[in-house]
């Protein structure tokens, strides 16, 4: 099912001012695909998560479900699977009845209501654990709980909110994994609402990065890490985070203070210049010199902390093979790899190509 989000807008009346939590957003998600709405809390992506469930109503704007206008028609009759971070299971219930619960509901009949609830709960692995309630079960247990019910009722659309931010670690990594699995075994069209880059990066076929409502880049994963439309984009992508120096360009090259870098072809100006922690070579004659502070053995990489007058932060972090000769501590020198390294407009912080 392919969804359409076509100039959708919600704003909020708070006291005397108006908060546009989604503002004029304009995607089209493919059939059968995971999209994940990925930005920092307040960006607007549950906003626009619950209006494409219906639960709350567009200010401007229009839904897509194929070519059916969704916009006004309500949660229950859009065909589509919530799961909430929370779960919100019922806990007097049993898990075969926390999955029966939506057929129920839909009067479906009992014989082959049990078997879908005992399908999609073999699906997510839990199959085995029908006459549990909620409280015996694990926080990754009773999240497949909640995906089951949402699936059982074969909806056109899976909205995941947050599904693994009350997960440790370990959890999450396991269930993620899960859900990319289920998604593709079903071929559901799915929108994943997280804040946890990594979380979106590693299982969706494309994200949509937003920041204060305005959608600021979508595609694929890599492509959006690989080439960055602004600085918001750069910073918000990537683990360690990308480095920011004050540089300029002056001569159609591009400076770190008085020591040129690479060549860029721009008039003459102040200029913020992000690395990738990967976009360091470590080279006897370098064109950037940079001071270490320390070194991380990491197995098969080391990460070198280091400092520099125009880094515009703490510490600079880049990350080299573990064969690479880096000394503990003083200057050293290193070249920067081109596609590791982008230019952005100091006023307007957009990326300058």
């Amino acid at each position: 099912m392919e969804i359409t989000l076509k100039k959708l807008t919600k704003i909020f009346s708070e006291k005397d001012a108006e908060v546009r939590a989604v503002d004029n957003l304009d995607i089209t998600i493919p059939s059968g695909k995971l999209i994940g709405l990925l930005g920092p809390s307040g960006c607007g992506k549950s906003t626009t998560l619950y209006m494409i469930a219906g639960l709350l109503q567009p200010t401007e704007g229009e839904i897509f479900f194929g070519d059916e206008d969704v916009t006004k028609t309500p949660p229950e009759k859009r065909g589509i699977g919530l799961v909430f971070q929370n779960y919100a299971l019922y806990p007097h219930m049993t898990v075969k009845q926390n999955i029966l619960f939506p057929l129920e509901n839909m009067k479906m009949p009992k014989d082959e209501a049990l078997k879908k609830a005992q399908y999609y709960a073999d699906l997510v692995g839990i199959g085995n654990l029908m006459g549990r309630k909620p409280k015996q079960l694990s926080g990754g247990q009773q999240q497949r709980v909640a995906i089951a019910r949402a699936l059982v009722k074969e909806p056109r659309v899976l909205l995941l909110d947050e599904p693994l931010s009350n997960l440790d670690a370990r959890l999450r990594l396991q269930t993620r994994e899960e859900i990319r699995r289920i998604q593709k075994e079903t071929g559901i069209t799915t929108i994943f609402v997280t804040h946890d880059q990594e979380e979106a990066m590693s299982i969706s076929d494309n994200i949509v990065v937003m920041k204060l409502g305005l959608m600021q880049q979508t595609g694929q994963p890599q492509h959006v890490y690989d080439d960055p439309d602004n600085l918001f984009v750069a910073k918000f992508l990537g683990t360690p985070p990308i480095n920011l120096f004050n540089g300029s360009i002056k001569d159609n090259q591009l400076y770190i203070g008085d020591e040129a870098i690479l060549p860029f072809k721009a008039k003459d100006q102040d200029v913020t210049i992000g690395i990738r922690p990967e976009g360091f070579d470590v080279k006897k004659d370098g064109k950037l010199s940079i001071e270490v502070a320390s070194i991380e053995h990491l197995g098969r990489d080391i990460s070198i902390i280091a400092k520099h007058p125009n880094f515009d932060g703490h510490t600079l972090r880049g990350i080299v093979d573990a064969d690479t000769e880096v000394p503990n501590s003083g200057v050293i020198k290193v070249n920067i790899r081109p596609n590791k390294c982008f230019v952005f407009n100091k006023e307007t912080e957009e990326r300058m190509k």
